[in-house]
């Protein structure tokens, strides 16, 4: 299901974040924090996949880059800025490890013409649509919340706190980071899930 290219994408961006978080901490939290991420990508990319095969497409995950700096066509990188690799580690570093930024990977979405074609017929539409790119997206993100609560009542509070975060900044509705291809794409399910990760967020900072 996941391709070479893709796991070498998970534990670069697993080693990202996990020094980016663990800045201050132990040897022994900071291999607890490996493990958990790389539960928490693993996890929300395989719902993912779970969802565009049920969709008659297939995705590929690559770290987030940024294309653009401005709103003019011309104010744009030669290459995309690979935010998803260098932020989290900027943004900890100047925060002292105090914040921490948790959205690294974004996906592209190919449809499968052949198995559309199949099961609606020969001329049936096959391209994907936003709406359907947003319940891939979707598909992380409560796969991701369901795994969080999962954790809390077996007693693994880093990774429930680890999971809401990274729930929490793939939500955020920029670039092409799941919030907002869910944004686009269903504004309703996006403002459903919002909620939920807010909420999410707020029991982490004050129960866990």
């Amino acid at each position: 299901m996941l391709s070479k290219k893709e796991m070498l994408w998970i534990l670069i961006i697993t080693a990202v974040l996990s020094i980016s978080i663990s800045l201050i901490e132990t040897w022994e939290t900071f291999f607890l924090i490996v493990l958990a991420i790389l539960i928490i990508l693993v996890i929300n990319l395989v719902a993912k996949k779970a969802m565009a095969y049920y969709l008659d497409s297939e995705i590929e995950i690559a770290p987030w880059g940024i294309k653009r700096y401005g709103f003019k066509p011309e104010q744009q990188f030669r290459k995309p800025f690979p935010a998803g690799i260098f932020l989290p580690i900027i943004v900890s570093a100047l925060s002292l490890g105090n914040f921490i930024w948790m959205a690294s990977l974004v996906f592209e979405v190919k449809p499968k013409v052949y198995k559309s074609a199949k099961r609606h017929g020969i001329y049936a539409f096959s391209e994907i649509t936003e709406g359907q790119i947003g319940l891939i997206a979707a598909a992380g993100i409560f796969a991701n919340l369901i795994a969080a609560v999962v954790s809390y009542l077996i007693g693994w509070p880093i990774f429930t706190q680890l999971s809401i975060w990274y729930a929490f900044f793939n939500m955020l509705p920029i670039s092409e980071l799941d919030g907002n291809k869910i944004f686009f794409g269903n504004l309703i399910l996006w403002s459903f899930l919002a909620s939920i990760v807010v909420i999410a967020v707020g029991y982490a900072l004050l129960l866990i």
